[in-house]
């Protein structure tokens, strides 16, 4: 890079993440603050966690009994609850979406301002999180849509090998596996990279005060413009994942499985949750003033740790 343009780093902003996260939970100690922090984290990760519950293995002669009973309910019934419980469980999806989206900027605003403050952010940027909420939803739309698009192929080979199957059995099981494989692939590759881009759309809309679309098109181009950046930002994230999910699991099993209830996990790993927001809000600060949740409004107590970002803003355009 040349003099104009900022230095990227991935160590030096987890290692303020790091201090931040010690300086906003720990220096002093507050349990009341902690219990409002860990309210927001567990908000603003709701429902990204539902698959880390323990399933217990069900016996068999259980799940036969289930199965009679169920072979009991008259046809109508039975359908009508199977669309209940479908609008029950889309609704459910729809509500945690939602207030993931406007949990996300209080767990920003807190950290930011290094405050417990639950009221205040949540009306201050209801703008923003039902902007986000709207804008998640297309997506989802988007994706749902593409994803049936694309296994349409794979169904047409799976139909196919009705009439073929005894013929071509060993041909036609590659071609389904490869299919398969590729499907899943491009199903992850998006869902990882909507990932990505959704981890910079909160904060960037918390500085510009922007909506969504306004946000996702200046991520977008932001990552265009430093795919060598991003890329190394996102290995780093993965191994801290990693290390994460060691983490619950070791603090889980140590709690009797008390981390695995809801808010009260949060609650216990919130220097984990805090850490890791406080690394991508750091690490995306250096790409200058227009991606500095700090611009505006910095603690005094942060003063001696956070070192002011390059002038300079990265240009978005490429």
């Amino acid at each position: 890079m040349n003099g104009t343009e900022p230095k990227i780093e991935i160590f030096k902003p987890f290692g303020e993440a790091f201090e931040l996260m010690k300086k906003i939970l720990v220096q002093p100690f507050d349990l009341k603050k902690w219990f409002v922090i860990g309210f927001a984290a567990w908000l603003a990760s709701l429902g990204a966690s539902a698959g880390s519950n323990f399933n217990y293995p069900s016996k068999r002669d259980e799940v036969q009994k289930v199965n009679d009973a169920i072979s009991q309910i008259p046809h109508p019934i039975l359908v009508t609850g199977i669309c209940v419980l479908i609008v029950l469980v889309l609704f459910l999806i729809i509500l945690f979406a939602w207030l993931r989206a406007r949990g996300g900027f209080m767990f920003i605003d807190c950290i930011v301002k290094n405050r417990g403050a639950i009221a205040e952010p949540w009306h201050d940027f209801r703008r923003e999180g039902n902007s986000y909420f709207l804008f998640w939803l297309v997506v989802a739309l988007c994706f749902l849509i593409f994803a049936a698009l694309l296994s349409v192929p794979l169904i047409l080979l799976v139909i196919k090998g009705r009439y073929y199957f005894f013929i071509h059995r060993d041909q036609l099981n590659i071609y389904v596996i490869s299919a398969i494989v590729a499907w899943a692939f491009v199903v992850i590759l998006f869902v990882l990279a909507w990932a990505l881009i959704a981890n910079f759309m909160t904060p960037v809309m918390y500085r510009r005060r922007c909506r969504a679309y306004e946000a996702f098109g200046t991520v977008t181009k932001l990552i265009a413009a430093n795919p060598g950046e991003i890329l190394l930002y996102c290995l780093f994230l993965i191994v801290l994942l990693l290390a994460t999910a060691i983490v619950a699991c070791v603090v889980t099993c140590a709690t009797c499985c008390i981390a695995a209830i809801p808010y009260i996990g949060a609650v216990i790993l919130l220097p984990v949750f805090v850490l890791l927001r406080s690394f991508s809000l750091l690490f995306l600060r250096q790409f200058g003033p227009d991606y500095d949740v700090w611009a505006n409004f910095m603690p005094q107590e942060f003063l001696p740790l956070l070192v002011p970002p390059p002038s300079p803003s990265v240009s978005e355009a490429g």
